[in-house]
């Protein structure tokens, strides 16, 4: 996580005697995405966190595989995706593997007659279209369009929509998602070729505390079921809280882009890191400037890695017919690049307004049966002129 924080009321020494007004003990919470060998935070709650009054029958939401294994280009169309009032029931997977899902939803209405926790992962949600509050035990986090949220797996939260047209792009990472090592000094401090510094990153703020008791429930997913487990108190009933794991905001309008005389590769708009795949930002930003630079990115062979691209607004030199919300999944193994004429179309230009978000994975994806269903067929011939 980014930096040490702190907010309500702790005592002076982790793991001692901390009271409330009525002498009674607060309780300390441990919480770590990495057990006692990373970073953590310690919370202090009103109650136990621990005190269960009643569980559900489980319901299995694992993703519905339609395609382990292909090799080809493919695009969909992500705001297909139909608007559902539900923010769960609205989660609609379309790529995935064993280390990364990638998800898409379209919520109608705020969260708030239950609470949520992912047990098994991290959330990178991205803000295509919405505003509101994401609402948690370390306070609350105001979000708008742009913004990437950071949620470390565990987290108990709620998010609070300002209207009922929102658009997420959602990644949920099996590892705990970083900035990238190479931004980082040997202390962990964001350095000065890095593209966004600390002064960029969003911490909570706002803590509420809530000490009502009572029946909360917390829909908890893990291994593909989610779980809904009934608790006496309510999840937000931190007094205060420190540490160095907590969600957090970063607008892809903050990303500041690298650009360079000749075409520079993706890595210099990679964003977050996680194991076996990467988190780039493609913002707006000025050309290349040689005089002979061609702007428009070179073929290339995706060996290793899958590619994929949400397109968010603007236009995109390398690409045709391209709407808001689409992804193109350029699987490794076989070239992709330019579609016919956007490379000399591109030759001249001064800058580009494109804003995108890229998932680049070291395993391969699979499809899911609603991927198929928001496919644009025949994306694989779109290089025939």
């Amino acid at each position: 996580m980014p930096y040490y924080y702190s907010l309500g009321k702790i005592p002076p020494k982790r793991h001692t005697q901390f009271r409330k007004p009525n002498e009674e003990l607060y309780s300390e919470e441990l919480f770590s995405t990495e057990g006692f060998s990373n970073d953590y935070s310690l919370l202090y709650h009103v109650y136990p966190p621990t005190q269960i009054i009643k569980t559900e029958k489980p319901v299995n939401v694992a993703p519905e595989i339609a395609e382990e294994k292909m090799l080809k280009h493919r695009s969909f169309e992500g705001f297909n995706i139909k608007p559902s009032e539900d923010f769960l029931n609205s989660r609609i997977p379309v790529l995935v593997n064993n280390d990364v899902h990638i998800v898409l939803a379209s919520p109608e209405t705020s969260v708030e007659n239950y609470f949520y926790k992912n047990a098994d992962a991290d959330e990178i949600i991205f803000i295509h279209k919405g505003m509101g509050v994401l609402k948690t035990m370390y306070g609350s986090l105001p979000f708008s369009y742009g913004d990437y949220l950071v949620i470390p797996r565990g987290t108990i939260y709620q998010l609070h929509f300002q209207n009922n047209e929102n658009r997420l792009f959602i990644i949920e990472s099996f590892s705990p998602v970083r900035f990238p090592k190479k931004y980082l000094s040997k202390y962990g401090q964001l350095l000065e070729h890095s593209p966004y510094c600390e002064r960029d990153i969003r911490p909570p703020e706002s803590l509420e505390t809530h000490s009502e008791k009572g029946d909360f429930l917390v829909r908890t997913k893990k291994k593909g079921i989610l779980y809904n487990i009934h608790y006496a108190g309510h999840p937000f009933d931190v007094v205060g809280w420190d540490g160095c794991c907590y969600p957090y905001a970063f607008s892809i309008h903050d990303f500041e882009p690298i650009t360079g005389r000749l075409h520079q590769p993706p890595p210099v708009h990679q964003t977050f890191e996680a194991n076996n795949f990467v988190v780039c930002s493609f913002v707006p930003r000025l050309f290349d400037y040689h005089p002979l630079s061609i702007p428009a990115p070179y073929n290339h062979s995706n060996i290793d890695s899958d590619e994929v691209i949400y397109y968010v607004d603007g236009d995109f030199m390398s690409r045709k017919n391209v709407t808001r919300g689409m992804i193109t999944l350029h699987p490794g193994g076989i070239p992709h690049g330019p579609h016919p004429g956007t490379v000399e179309k591109s030759i001249g230009a001064k800058e580009t307004k494109e804003l995108a978000v890229m998932v680049d994975t070291f395993h391969p994806l699979m499809l899911t049966k609603q991927a198929l269903e928001i496919e644009n067929e025949g994306y694989i011939h779109s290089w025939i002129e």
